[in-house]
């Protein structure tokens, strides 16, 4: 009965598009650095990610919006 309400909620509320999540290592070796790296950007602020637990997921969309910006400042 409680996720009918969460989902109720959620519809009412409009549709999150589907997110998908990824963990530090993973956006390490996708972005080809360091996890220490990725630690420095997530604290920085300047790569968005969600505290789960003692760890962080990192929002796929977000680890791409960062490369972008990052190509456009070195053109």
């Amino acid at each position: 009965m409680g996720c009918e309400r969460m989902a109720g909620a959620s519809h009412a509320e409009g549709r999150l598009p589907e997110v998908r999540f990824l963990t530090v290592a993973e956006v390490a070796t996708l972005m080809r650095v360091s996890k220490m790296t990725v630690y420095r950007l997530v604290h920085s602020n300047e790569l968005t990610a969600v505290r789960v637990g003692r760890s962080f997921r990192v929002p796929e969309h977000a680890v791409h919006e960062y490369l972008r910006g990052a190509f456009s400042e070195s053109a």
